[in-house]
């Protein structure tokens, strides 16, 4: 038995979690925060056999895009006033891992 812990976008939740479900899987939902950006994202825990594994993370990745999204920077003091340069950044996508699951009971 594994536990696969996802960390997705609240962007990506809806399409992800609706994709798991079709394919029978049970899916734990905890909002969860992002430390870089602070930006909301959902941490998803799936438990599973091992040989569905494989499955699971395709069906993940398959709802979760990366997508480049524009940011305010830090300020900075230029010429007697403050100013915020935007920055480029990647978001989106998951963050998945796999673990053992020593005993699982449903009671």
């Amino acid at each position: 038995m594994k536990l696969v812990i996802a960390i997705v976008s609240n962007d990506d939740t809806s399409a992800v979690t609706s994709t798991l479900t079709e394919h029978g899987y049970f899916i734990t939902r905890l909002s969860t925060t992002g430390g870089f950006l602070r930006a909301g994202n959902t941490t998803l825990l799936i438990g599973t056999d091992e040989e569905k594994v494989p499955e699971v993370i395709e069906l993940i990745k398959s709802e979760s895009s990366r997508r480049t999204e524009i940011v305010p920077a830090t300020a900075t003091f230029d010429i007697n006033h403050y100013s915020a340069y935007p920055v480029e950044v990647q978001v989106g996508g998951a963050t998945i891992f796999v673990v053992d699951v020593e005993q699982f009971v449903k009671a």
